[in-house]
Order: C-alpha cells, then structure tokens, then sequence
C-alpha cells in the first residue's frame, strides 16, 4: 500500500475527455457514474466525507459533451466554436455530475478558472475562499477551465496542467490524473518490450522514456507529455502524484500499487511565486544591467526602474514580465507595477528622483520582492 495515498486527507483528482466521452463525443453516462461511485467509495470506510477525505474534481469533458448536441463531428479548431461547445457542454457535464453525486448524498459546486485566476493575487485569493468554503461545506468542488471566456492569452491548455495548479491551490496532500492510460511506460504499452514504470523518484528515472503525444481517442487536448508536466508540477510543490487509468480509480484511491506513483518533493516553495513560475506566460521583457542581475538574483531585491535598460512588449500593470540579463536570458519573472507606455521615461532614474519630479505615486519597485520568482 502506498502510505502517501492512505493517508491523504485532501485530494485532487482529474478525469480526461476520453475517459468520460463517447466515440461521438457525448457524455458516457455510465463512465461517469462509475467514476462518482469511485470518489464515493475511495476509502476504507466507503464515504471519504465521513472519513475526513475532501476531493476535488477537475474535469474535462464540456468541449467533447457539446459536439454532439451542436452537430460536431469532431473537436473544433477554431477557438470561437471550441468556446460555443463548451457553453453547451458544460451545463450538460455539471447538470450529470449533480445528479450522480447526488446518490451519494453530496452536493457539487461548479469552479470555472482561467490563468487570472490563479496569478492576480485578488483572483487568486477569490478562488481560494471558493473552494475553501466549499470543503468546508462537504460539498464536492468540479473544476474547469472556463472555456467559454479564456482567450488564447489566458488560457491553461489543458487540464492537466490545470489540476497540478488547483492541486497546489487547495494545498492538496495527492493529486491522482486518470485518463486512458493505465501508468508511465518506457515506450507504447501495446508495444512488446515496453514496460510499466512503477514509480518516479526524479528526472533520472524519465531518462529515456517515450512519453508520446496526443491521446488516441481524439477529443482532447492532453496526452502523457502533459500528464508527465503536471506531475512535475505537483511535485515540485511537495504533492505526490498518481498516474493511472480511470478504471482503476478504485484501486489508486486506496493506496493500492497500479499506475505510476511520483514521489513529491521535500522543500515546497511559496504558492504565489509557485504558480507565478508555471502557469504564466509572460507579456513583455524588462532588460536588465548587471548590478540589477545581481540585485534581483544574488540579493533578491525588488526591482527599480533605475536597474532597466529597455522594455519589450504590450503589457498593463498586473501583468506577468520575464526579467532578462545583458544576453537576453531569462532570470526571474514577476508581476510589474507599471504599464509599458510608462515605463520608457523612468528607466535608469532613481524612485527618489522619480518622486519628487512626478510626485509619490512613482516611488515604488517596478516589480516587488514579493511578485518575482527566480528561473
């Protein structure tokens, strides 16, 4: 038995779109009801709420739930039509999810997030207290990227990658990716000669391995690579990872050695600057001169505007920026306090300088101690 799992009191679990979906594309009632039947069962007890066990759900599936009532064949390309799917799809997957845990006698709370959400501290702590409360509350959270709004700018893209982030979010002690793999294996499991990996310790134990691509079923936007990224992820916050099919749900819920177990991390970094390192893409470049290189890495200072030799980009305050050395190499991200059209006049000025000629609302760090995660 794995004592990591047994022992988990919060646990975070994703479901992929090929793993709930049928060939059509619609929703496959009894793949989800089997999977709700695993999360009411996935403790010795047989409840995990009387046993003190919270889950979170992150689950694929409104996209490919919305092809078949719109007349789709297949997944859309364009993200327009992507979006009008998922405006279907999702009160269909949450309406299904209700109903199911419902037999269970629980009650679900639809989370819909989008990158904002998890990177701009009032998002960030705004949807913390949602899913905080309603664990509080016994209630089983579902969470999905907000399709329907997310631009390509701020979108997760994928889920996947979506739940190591709610993992790290909600403090999670296990994070447990079902899709239609059953485990990590060292090349394509319907291959002779290829191998299940029982375990990941660290780098070296992926060393050679053929991660692949896509899924086979075709309805979404993940495949072991992903899978493997989101594992990384959660254990570099400290969180273990199990890998393995929704079949064996069950089995990986009670601790029980199927999939592939990722063994966390020891040290786990703060959650702001966690996220802020992996679920952002930065929207502009702020150069650096040497003595600023050194204060922002060596001293982890804030950083001033008289440290910044040029801007690259189009980007508001609030905004995540990638801070570069003198050779263009990204050193640390943060999030700026300026927009881009104000920046170019206060480069190399002092905030002392910088007061006095503008007045007080200049003198502060172009991006705080606080906001800036060393890369």
């Amino acid at each position: 038995m794995r004592d990591a799992v047994t022992t988990a009191r919060r646990v975070v679990v994703k479901i992929g779109s090929s793993s709930l979906t049928t060939t059509g594309g619609g929703l496959d009632d009894e793949r989800l009801d089997a999977l709700v039947d695993a999360l009411g069962t996935s403790t010795p007890g047989g409840d995990p709420a009387a046993d003190g066990r919270e889950v979170v759900l992150v689950s694929s599936g409104a996209i490919a739930a919305g092809l078949a009532p719109l007349g789709l064949n297949r997944r859309p390309r364009d993200l327009a039509t992507q979006q009008a799917a998922a405006s279907v799809g999702q009160g269909l997957l949450i309406g299904r999810y209700a109903a199911a845990f419902a037999r269970h006698g629980r009650t679900v709370g639809q989370v819909l997030l989008t990158l904002d959400d998890v990177t701009r501290r009032a998002h960030y702590r705004n949807a913390y207290r949602t899913l905080r409360k309603l664990l509080d509350l016994r209630a089983v959270p579902i969470v999905n990227e907000n399709d329907t709004v997310a631009t390509e700018e701020i979108r997760f893209g994928d889920n996947d990658r979506l739940a190591a982030l709610v993992a790290a979010l909600v403090d999670a002690d296990l994070l447990v990716l079902l899709s239609d793999v059953d485990a990590l294996w060292t090349g394509d499991p319907a291959r002779p000669g290829s191998d299940r990996i029982a375990e990941v310790r660290d780098e070296a134990d992926l060393a050679g391995i053929d991660i692949g691509g896509s899924g086979r079923s075709g309805v979404g936007t993940g495949g072991m690579v992903t899978k493997v990224e989101a594992a990384r992820i959660a254990t570099g916050f400290g969180i273990p990872v199990v890998l393995t099919s929704a079949a064996q749900a069950v089995a990986a819920l009670a601790g029980e050695p199927v999939g592939t177990f990722f063994h966390p991390s020891l040290r786990r970094p703060a959650a702001r600057l966690f996220w802020l390192a992996h679920a952002t893409s930065p929207r502009g470049r702020l150069h650096l001169d040497p003595g600023a290189v050194a204060a922002v890495v060596d001293r982890r200072k804030s950083l001033l505007p008289a440290g910044i030799t040029a801007v690259d980009g189009a980007f508001t305050a609030g905004d995540p920026v990638d801070l570069v050395d003198t050779s263009g190499a990204p050193v640390a991200r943060g999030l700026v306090n300026y927009d881009a059209v104000e920046l170019p006049g206060l480069l190399g000025r002092s905030t002392a300088d910088l007061a006095a000629a503008l007045g007080p609302a200049y003198e502060r760090e172009v991006v705080h101690r606080d906001d800036l995660v060393l890369l």
